[in-house]
């Protein structure tokens, strides 16, 4: 397993990237701006011979981008190659598949909702991964992540700049998940040849005002004024009034027992606080 391909170079795979690069001899990223080097980082066309020829070979395969309305972006063109190629792929999915719980706990036996269109296209991409996985007798992993944030993205950014809303609705719950402990997911399933579904979730779901509040508080900086769901949802898009449909709160018990991790950041609090002393939310700490 000397070679990496990322499917799908964005926030998550970069974050692999940046911790565990240095387990492979070769790092493969696609780009639709085509070929070119990204730190430790092979760019590439999504269409390039290249990277058909690399995930032909041995190669551990990342994939991360979201499906559209035609599916996955990368199975129709691809999927010849990861048939003949070998070594282990990890998919990086949503708890959004598993729709409302009403609050309630849930974990992966849940049953997968498909009552929405951007969920109901998760679930047909997870299976197209796990057929393609026992075609080629290659484990795959799908990881279901919570709301991520990490370097750049997170409620210290959003509270220096501004952009920090505080929506308030009684019982909502959300599980979050820091990128370094999804880097860490994705690093243990690839070497256990993980094969299934986990849930890759913090340990404590909150309301959605939680992260903005401690991040206020860590900046010293007024809290931003809360706002009722009902006051707040004519003017929200489809998508937010989507994600704001679900509420849930989601175990992650088969990350620690079958895959052996433990989280850094159990909850946004730690997650904040490190981000907070590596200087977050100081001017220019966007990147």
């Amino acid at each position: 397993m000397t070679t990496l391909i990322c499917l799908g170079y964005g926030f998550c795979a970069r974050g692999y990237a940046a911790l565990f690069a240095g387990r492979f001899s070769r790092v493969l990223g696609t780009s639709r701006q085509g070929a070119g080097a990204q730190g430790p980082v092979e760019r590439l066309a999504p269409d390039s011979p290249a990277l058909a020829a690399a995930i032909s070979g041995e190669a551990a395969v990342l994939a991360s981008a979201a499906p559209g309305e035609a599916g996955d972006p990368f199975l129709p063109a691809l999927a010849g190659a990861l048939e003949q190629g070998s070594g282990p792929i990890v998919y990086l999915s949503t708890i959004g598949v598993y729709g409302d719980s009403a609050g309630a706990w849930i974990d992966e036996s849940a049953p997968l909702d498909a009552g929405k269109p951007r969920a109901s296209r998760r679930i047909e991409a997870e299976a197209a991964w796990r057929a393609l996985g026992a075609r080629a007798g290659r484990p795959v992993a799908i990881l279901r992540l919570g709301g991520i944030y990490g370097p750049g993205r997170n409620a210290l950014v959003d509270v220096a700049d501004g952009s920090a809303r505080c929506i308030e609705r009684a019982g909502q719950m959300f599980n979050r998940i820091h990128v370094d402990d999804i880097a860490r997911t994705v690093d243990a399933a690839f070497r256990l040849g993980f094969e299934g579904a986990v849930n890759v979730v913090d340990d404590e779901p909150a309301p959605a005002c939680a992260p903005v509040r401690h991040a206020a508080r860590l900046l010293g900086r007024p809290e931003p004024v809360a706002v009722p769901f009902a006051q707040a949802a004519p003017a929200m898009s489809a998508m937010a009034l989507s994600f704001w449909a679900d509420n849930r709160r989601v175990r992650n018990a088969r990350l620690r027992r079958e895959l052996g991790v433990d989280l850094a950041f159990p909850s946004y609090r730690e997650g904040l606080d490190a981000l907070f002393a590596q200087g977050e939310g100081s001017a220019g700490a966007r990147d």
